[in-house]
């Protein structure tokens, strides 16, 4: 059974073509018709939708199989509208790979989603919390699960440790137990919720591959997750244990140096992890396992700024704050 939504045009962004720079980023706010849900989806009304770097990067043309136009957005936490009489006025959350890039996104008002996707967001979350785990969560939560699983005897360096995903990573690794190093590019305070004490490192005064060994009583890193790529490269190798597995989700350069006689001797792995590839089915999917943790409290939701939650007039503003590196989470509301 639906409950029929009575508005015919609500708000959304739409993009219709490259920005040239972050400056000049083509984000417009437009009336659209409502979106209706064909079989098997329902429609949801947007309360709060993070925006993550892919979006950003998006809309300056370097994703290359993102369609144009369309309304961008990845994340959401919202109210299911029409569908099932058993969803209807469900408070869901969410993300996915081809929201905001096959389909449209979340960047809107309403958003039609596949009835699969459908999950109950944590009791114990508003609707901002709920709209801001979507993308970070999945990517940590996929690249641990690609490196094998995170166990109480690793070791876990986290490169780029203040960002949305490094927070993550850092919040998965130090639930499941292991020693967890993080490293940013300059003196920063750890920002993530841990669950046992973290060291920060330092990249551009510390050898963090040799304080790594050393407090590790020579071992290494078993797991290194480089959300940044080509900047921790060398640094992340050279503090790779026997057998370890580096996880990599961006980059800047695409060639780097590659040392092949240290990366057979070492018994290394390499993975690429692209959460474009993951639906929102199968983001659901991974939500299903993070959520009894969230309710637990053994995981936590982003701080909620409201200085970084921004309304649809503020988008490009709020877009650009992404990759300008600011450290909260940014969302948009409707």
């Amino acid at each position: 059974m639906n409950i029929q939504v009575d508005a015919k045009i609500a708000r959304a962004l739409r993009v219709t073509e490259k920005s040239p720079d972050l400056d000049n980023l083509k984000i417009d706010v437009v009336d659209v018709a409502v979106p209706r849900p064909g079989p098997g989806q329902v429609l949801v009304e947007i309360v709060a939708a993070g925006v993550n770097p892919s979006d950003v990067k998006a809309s300056l043309g370097h994703m290359p199989h993102a369609i144009w136009p369309r309304t961008p957005g990845r994340d959401f936490g919202g109210i299911v509208r029409e569908g099932p009489s058993s969803m209807i006025g469900m408070e869901i959350w969410g993300g996915g790979g081809e929201l905001g890039i096959t389909q449209d996104g979340s960047h809107a008002k309403w958003m039609v989603l596949d009835q699969k996707a459908v999950r109950a967001k944590p009791a114990n979350f508003t609707m901002q919390e709920a709209g801001s785990i979507g993308v970070p969560f999945i990517t940590a939560f996929e690249g641990l699960r690609e490196a094998g699983g995170v166990q109480p005897t690793d070791v876990v360096l986290v490169c780029g440790g203040n960002g949305k995903v490094g927070q993550a990573v850092i919040q998965l690794a130090t639930m499941a137990g292991a020693k967890v190093f993080a490293v940013e590019y300059n003196e920063q305070p750890l920002l993530a919720h841990t669950n046992a004490p973290v060291e920060m490192l330092n990249s551009a005064k510390d050898d963090v591959a040799a304080i790594v060994r050393e407090k590790t009583g020579g071992h290494g890193a078993d797991i290194v997750f480089n959300t940044v790529g080509s900047p921790y490269f060398e640094i992340a190798n050279n503090a790779m244990a026997k057998q370890a597995r580096q996880v990599f989700i961006s980059t800047f350069d695409r060639a780097v140096p590659f040392d092949i006689f240290n990366f057979f001797r070492g018994r290394h792995k390499y993975i690429g992890i692209d959460t474009l590839a993951l639906s929102s089915v199968e983001g659901a999917r991974i939500f299903d396992k993070l959520k009894p943790k969230f309710e637990e409290g053994k995981l936590k939701p982003f701080p909620i700024n409201p200085a970084t939650v921004y309304g649809f007039a503020d988008a490009a503003k709020a877009y650009a704050s992404v990759l300008r590196g600011t450290p909260e989470r940014v969302l948009l509301v409707p």
